[in-house]
């Protein structure tokens, strides 16, 4: 089956309202890196992973199938971004010191990428995955508004593969050696229409126009919250999960 691409109509607003990472995760993750020759962004998006691998990698490849995506992604002299899937890439074998990829490899054929991370990974090379949970909001009634709007009025117009976020990931395989899990936090000071704008970020979203003509879900919702939250800007938190192990 063909990958799907699921963001390349919102790839202004992803590479505007999404998350970066935190330093904490990288202060994690780098340290279990024996060499930083070169790395593999996989999934890269609008390319914020590889810019931080590019401070300390001397060449950094970054891939995505969107190239709306990639056309968001800030050039630097050492990354090297290309049109390509998890599953098929065009590197040669025993490539990489270390391979990433964040909030994506639910919507691959797992099985079918960590056979292509084998074969391009050097030996002893991390594998280290990551996604973050739907964000929690300050107050009680904010929370609830935006779980009712996750849980019954976008459920519909999620893909099935969207749910290993919520068990992150525990029901994806990870056949590596040396697994190492942590958990990190996120905190965003957004406004109602910075939260409204990451909404419409969604892949359900995304999905809900294909099936209504364009229509905005976003709408459905965008009064109530706006009232709610006020015009002052409020913390938003993303709590972040991630596992790393050596390819043997």
């Amino acid at each position: 089956m063909p990958a799907l691409d699921r963001f390349s109509t919102q790839a202004a607003d992803y590479a505007r309202y999404r998350i970066n990472y935190p330093a904490a995760l990288y202060d994690w993750l780098l340290p279990q890196v024996a060499s930083r020759e070169r790395a593999w962004d996989c999934a890269t998006g609008n390319g914020q992973v590889a810019a931080v691998l590019a401070e300390t990698f001397v060449r950094v490849d970054a891939t995505d199938l969107s190239e709306s995506q990639l056309a968001q992604a800030s050039p630097r002299p050492n990354i090297h971004y290309q049109t390509a899937t998890a599953e098929h890439t065009p590197f040669p074998n025993q490539r990489f010191d270390l391979i990433t990829v964040a909030q994506a490899v639910h919507w691959f054929d797992v099985e079918a990428y960590h056979a292509e991370v084998r074969r391009v990974a050097r030996p002893s090379a991390v594998l280290a995955e990551w996604g973050y949970q739907l964000c929690r909001l300050e107050t009680p009634a904010l929370t609830e508004l935006l779980d009712e709007f996750h849980n019954v009025t976008s459920a519909p117009y999620w893909d099935t593969n969207r749910r290993h976020i919520e068990t992150e990931y525990a029901d994806l395989p990870f056949p590596f050696a040396n697994v190492r899990q942590a958990r990190f936090a996120v905190v965003k000071n957004w406004t109602a229409a910075d939260m409204l704008n990451y909404l419409r970020t969604w892949s359900a979203t995304a999905n809900y126009a294909r099936q209504h003509a364009g229509a905005d879900m976003v709408a459905l919702v965008a009064e109530a919250l706006t009232q709610l939250w006020g015009p002052q800007a409020r913390p938003v938190t993303f709590p972040v999960f991630a596992r790393a192990g050596r390819v043997e």
